[in-house]
């Protein structure tokens, strides 16, 4: 054999386990995007010079330079330190809510898909109603009702989110009642707990992991979109769609620093976060 011959003999299996393994590119460059941001997060106090809310009396609205390496904003604020720490805020909202839309909509997908019957009907009718209204609009009206702290837009958020999941759950389990493993769970006397957490849970759940990555991408864009608005994390505190608002005036004057860094930090993580949701559907796909 030749040369080159046996070097596309060696190359092949590489070749074809990457054709086995589709979105595993885009696995690894959501978790890097991600992996990123999330140090820079937890190290913003080690990186940054000054704090989220520390005012530089002598330089407003100052160019991205030496002192303050994304300028400083409208108050005076280092942006560089403000979109570090925003980070935090961000991430930790958006992992909380789809945690609790995780956990409620898994649950009452659970409890309607294994009971059927008038129940299933009941709740699936409510969910329509409830998905039928913009995802968006119904943050703004819980927001507009209920207030702006930070633990009430988060359950808010959550539960906004839960029916998507609760939808997917009750199709998986509803699937897999029909299996012969769930027949002969029934049959061996396993209690209707053990069905549920120990038969039916695990295998319905892969589908619902897969997708709440996405989610968080779309939980962050909206709870920027509610600061943008005004509804959601107010000035001072650090958080991406407020700097957005809070700049948006400054890039007519030219001032464009204040708005396109703490946009370009959000626009990184939800890529981050599809790049991973969509790279894990793939996989899922092929199995």
């Amino acid at each position: 054999m030749s040369a080159p011959e046996a070097g596309f003999g060696r190359t092949r299996p590489r070749a074809r386990a990457r054709a086995r393994s589709p979105g595993r590119g885009l696995v690894r460059t959501g978790a890097a995007i991600l992996v990123a941001v999330a140090a820079a997060a937890i190290l913003a106090p080690l990186i940054a010079g000054w704090g989220p809310t520390e005012i530089d009396v002598l330089n407003f609205l100052e160019p991205p330079g030496p002192g303050h390496p994304f300028g400083t904003d409208a108050n005076g604020m280092d942006v560089f330190s403000r979109t570090l720490h925003a980070a935090r805020l961000d991430l930790g909202v958006a992992v909380a809510a789809v945690t609790i839309a995780v956990i409620c909509g898994t649950g009452f997908g659970l409890a309607v898909g294994y009971a059927g019957g008038w129940a299933d009907e009941l709740a699936m009718r409510t969910l329509d109603i409830v998905q039928a209204i913009p995802v968006f609009v119904l943050a703004l009206t819980v927001a507009a009702v209920f207030g702006t702290s930070l633990v009430t837009l988060t359950i808010a958020l959550g539960l906004i989110n839960a029916a998507p999941y609760a939808r997917l759950m009750r199709s998986e389990v509803r699937a897999l009642r029909e299996h012969t493993f769930i027949e002969a769970a029934e049959c061996a006397g396993n209690s209707r707990a053990s069905l549920l957490f120990r038969h039916l849970l695990p295998n319905a759940l892969t589908p619902v992991l897969v997708i709440a990555p996405l989610n968080c991408g779309w939980v962050i864009l909206m709870l920027a979109g509610l600061s943008f608005v005004g509804l959601g994390v107010q000035v001072p505190q650090a958080e991406w769609g407020a700097m957005i608002s809070a700049g948006a005036g400054d890039i007519v004057g030219g001032r464009w620093w204040t708005t396109v860094f703490p946009g370009l930090a959000l626009f990184l993580t939800v890529l981050g976060f599809n790049l991973l949701g969509e790279g894990l559907q793939a996989r899922a796909g092929r199995r």
